[in-house]
């Protein structure tokens, strides 16, 4: 069953005080959750020669949390926000040189078609985005792409951007690699390990775990939709929600990666669907980034198929990539953690500066996790970022 990160920051009691003293193990720094952002935080403090413990509740990757499945999608021309762009560009370089020390290919740039109304949320906001930062894209007609990529279909009144420096990312396959690379660099991963608590002891942390207290100078936490409960003592209401993902079997190759064509994201009257190309007998996949069911406790949860979401899903497809078929040859669950604003979290807690935090990744983190756990690292060092994180603080929601 399922465990809660129970977190706390209460003072500590004069018995308390001293229990550093007993501590049995001692870090530079703890990072709690080794998904997508922990792993890449364990390896970038390790690879700064800091004494690295990371610890999990399960194994990762896995399901219960944000950063599982095959494939997470990844562009630079951002429609959310345009301070985003110098954080992409940066977690490329990083995704990049990641894929460079991995026997696996890592990072696929297929392209990524965006598609929507011209007076929409996601083509004036790739177009903003693109011209701010001089990206490369491509506009282009409905009509024109319909003609350069077979099987694509809808209105005709749709503009439609080209990425060609996007695709997507092997998310699994990422966390293994940082989590390779952290230990090759000197860090401790534990998991399976249940935390309990945690409390300041005086400029350091206690962690409570089952097997005894551990200290640690710094706590860096990405425990994704574990972290919820404990940011609303922080004015923060962070929700959870259940998403869906799904592969569809195709009637024709034209949605194969190896014949050229992207990934790709609409925006369209029921909402956001976004995909990835055909890779193998597993065919399409497609998910809804829009809607989702509100999940209240983590604990003792699991995912089912839903029916109206995968209704949504096929209808999708039937109107705009007819040529899959009903055939489903996949599914699978997993959360999405949303701020108030949709941004996320990457911050010091205010009222404790040797804990760092990133969360509320809001459905759209995984292709910033090499970056963000250079953030961490940087944070947790006290250091400068060399990019503007200022738009992500606390301090927004105060």
């Amino acid at each position: 069953m399922a465990t809660w990160y129970v977190i706390s920051a209460e003072p500590p009691s004069p018995e308390q005080d001293s229990m550093s003293q007993h501590c049995k193990r001692s870090y530079d720094v703890i990072v709690l959750g080794l998904g997508g952002v922990g792993s890449a935080a364990a390896f970038h403090l390790a690879a700064r020669g800091q004494k690295v413990l990371g610890l999990d509740q399960f194994r990762p990757p896995h399901p219960r949390g944000s950063s599982h499945g095959r494939t997470r999608v990844i562009r630079q021309a951002y429609f959310e926000h345009p301070s985003y762009v110098p954080l992409l560009r940066r977690a490329y370089q990083l995704w990049d040189a990641l894929d460079e020390g991995d026997s696996e290919k890592l990072f696929h740039r297929t392209g990524l078609l965006e598609i929507g109304p011209t007076d929409g949320v996601v083509i004036p906001g790739v177009l903003q985005s693109a011209q701010q930062y001089g990206l490369a894209i491509q506009s282009m007609t409905m009509q024109d792409a319909r003609k350069e990529f077979p099987g694509l279909a809808g209105s005709d009144a749709w503009s439609v951007v080209l990425e060609e420096d996007a695709g997507y990312l092997r998310v699994e396959s990422c966390i293994r690699a940082h989590l390779k690379q952290a230990q090759a660099a000197g860090a401790q991963l534990e998991y399976a390990c249940r935390v309990l608590d945690w409390r300041t002891d005086g400029a350091g942390v206690i962690v409570e775990t089952e097997t005894g207290p551990i200290h640690t100078a710094k706590l860096v936490i990405t425990a994704g939709p574990w972290a919820s409960r404990w940011l609303s003592t922080y004015g923060v209401a962070l929700r959870v929600k259940r998403k869906h993902v799904y592969h569809y079997a195709v009637s024709k190759p034209s949605y194969g990666q190896d014949n050229g064509f992207p990934c790709y994201f609409f925006e369209t009257p029921d909402g956001y669907f976004y995909g990835t190309p055909v890779q193998d007998s597993l065919g399409l996949k497609v998910a809804r980034h829009s809607g989702g069911e509100s999940v209240e406790s983590l604990v003792g949860d699991s995912h089912q198929i839903d029916v109206a979401d995968q209704q949504r899903c096929r209808s999708f497809l039937k109107h705009c990539l007819p040529e899959t078929t009903d055939r489903m040859t996949d599914w699978l669950g997993c959360y999405y953690t949303v701020t108030p604003d949709e941004h996320f979290i990457v911050d010091h807690l205010p009222d404790t500066p040797q804990v760092t935090v990133i969360a509320g990744l809001s459905g759209h983190g995984f292709k910033f996790a090499s970056v963000l756990g250079e953030l961490a690292a940087d944070l947790a060092n006290d250091q400068v970022p060399h990019n503007d994180i200022g738009f992500l603080s606390l301090a927004r929601f105060r």
